[in-house]
C-alpha cells in the first residue's frame, strides 16, 4: 500500500471528530512509543558481545568495532522510525 494513501485516509479519520478514531490514532502512537525498547535492548545486547569477542581476541578488535557500530546505527535507525511514527500519530490527535 502506498504510505501516502494511508496518511491520508488517517488524516480525513482524525479531522471527522469521531472519538473511535481518535481513541485509536491515541493507541496506535502509543504501541508505536514501545517499538523504541527493541533497538535499546539490541544495541546493548550487540555490545556486550561485541566487548567479550574483543576481550577473548584482541587482534580482532578491529573489525569487531566496526560490526558492532553498524548494526547499532541499524538497530538505532529502527527505533527512530518507530519514533516518527508515533509523534505523527500523536500530532493528528491535535
Amino acid at each position: 500500500m502506498d504510505p501516502v494513501l494511508i496518511a491520508q485516509g488517517v488524516e480525513t479519520v482524525a479531522n471527522n471528530g469521531d472519538s473511535l478514531a481518535k481513541m485509536g490514532l491515541a493507541i496506535g502512537a502509543g504501541l508505536a512509543v514501545t517499538g523504541v525498547g527493541g533497538p535499546a535492548i539490541g544495541v546493548g545486547l550487540a555490545a556486550s558481545k561485541a566487548l567479550e569477542g574483543m576481550a577473548r581476541q584482541p587482534e580482532a578488535t578491529g573489525r569487531l568495532l566496526a560490526n558492532t557500530l553498524i548494526f547499532a546505527a541499524l538497530a538505532e535507525a529502527l527505533g527512530l522510525f518507530s519514533f516518527l511514527i508515533a509523534i505523527l500519530l500523536f500530532l493528528k490527535l491535535s
